[in-house]
């Protein structure tokens, strides 16, 4: 079937220079998508290949569209040519936020920290995702919102950071990426929202946990989970959110009342919003959208939090009426900056 829209006609493009550069390299298909995603941005081949292989690139940069393409579009296409590649991958922890989370995460910061900043703040946003995999969720955060921003991202991963790299480029974002690990490293820079899609399960370097409230001692082993909350909201502004993917038994674990008392001392929590079951075959890992606001001696904690379960996504509806829940919510609790 012939590609028809720009996103299917990037998609094309991507994935045939990729499984070129794959085939000739002997590469993993990720890491040749880094190197066909660097010749789109410069609508060229950047790398030393024979002729056969340079030919068939070329023809394929020559099929993308003529108009300027729109970075959601560019996000889309590199996101399907990603998880072509991560189904190939053996690596458990290559996965991506699916694409309906990513834009209501947009949504919330939308509503909940731009529409209540004061008018003549002009600022842009500063937004870190300290687990930024590819940066699907940070671009597409960056593409739903409607004022400038700026936005970082850490990974331990190599390819990974790359993919965000290429990524970020081709929309043409404003982003700092750094190839490190976020809870080793601390960032100078505070910031005005975090958002992360947690990774889940236990934290190698027991030395560096120990600097970490959320270190449990002993002979317990630290959640990695816990302390990317913990390093998250120490990199936030007073004031600031944090807006995180979390599995929904992250408060029935073995050190969850140890999390919980931080949790209350360092922040607000401003609301728990568990994703349709529908979206998890396996219930063990649904997971819900956790958000809490870093403390200021100007701010009250809410009368309630915002707590729900989110409806099916394609049900425009039920949706309808949860977004008015959340923005009454919001109206009623969140006051606007002067």
């Amino acid at each position: 079937m012939e590609a028809t829209t720009n996103v299917e006609k990037l998609y094309e493009c991507l994935d045939r220079g990729t499984e070129c550069l794959q085939r000739y390299l002997q590469t993993p298909y990720l890491d040749a998508l880094v190197a066909m995603g660097e010749n789109v941005f410069h609508h060229d081949v950047m790398q030393q290949l024979d002729k056969e292989t340079t030919d068939e690139i070329r023809e394929a940069l020559n099929e993308l569209p003529d108009e300027s393409l729109r970075s959601e579009e560019v996000r889309k296409a590199i996101q399907l040519a990603t998880l072509k590649g991560m189904r190939a991958s053996t690596q458990p922890h290559h996965a991506m936020t699916p694409d309906a989370v990513s834009l209501f995460i947009g949504y919330l910061v939308e509503k909940m920290v731009i529409n209540k900043r004061a008018d003549n703040n002009d600022e842009p946003l500063f937004i870190y995702d300290p687990a930024v995999g590819s940066a699907n969720l940070l671009t597409a955060v960056l593409n739903t919102i409607s004022k400038p921003a700026k936005g970082k991202g850490i990974d331990p991963d190599e390819t990974l950071i790359q993919l965000a790299y290429a990524n970020a480029n081709l929309q043409n974002h404003d982003v700092n990426l750094f190839h490190q690990d976020s809870i080793v490293t601390k960032m100078d820079e505070l910031d005005d929202v975090v958002i992360c899609d947690l990774p889940i399960g236990y934290y190698p370097n027991e030395e560096v946990a120990k600097n970490y409230s959320l270190n449990p001692g002993g002979n317990e082993k630290p959640y990695v989970h816990h302390l990317l909350i913990e390093r998250a909201i120490e990199q936030t502004k007073p004031g600031g959110y944090g807006i995180f993917l979390i599995p929904n038994g992250l408060f029935q674990s073995d050190q969850a009342d140890q999390l919980h008392e931080w949790i209350k001392k360092e922040t607000m929590i401003y609301g728990l919003l568990q994703l349709p079951q529908s979206m998890f075959k396996n219930q063990q890992y649904a997971k819900s959208i956790f958000i809490v606001r870093k403390r200021d001696e100007y701010l009250r904690d809410p009368d309630q939090a915002l707590l729900a379960e989110l409806p099916s996504f394609t049900n425009k509806a039920a949706m309808a009426d949860m977004i008015k829940q959340i923005e009454d919510w919001i109206d009623g609790q969140i006051e606007k900056d002067v």
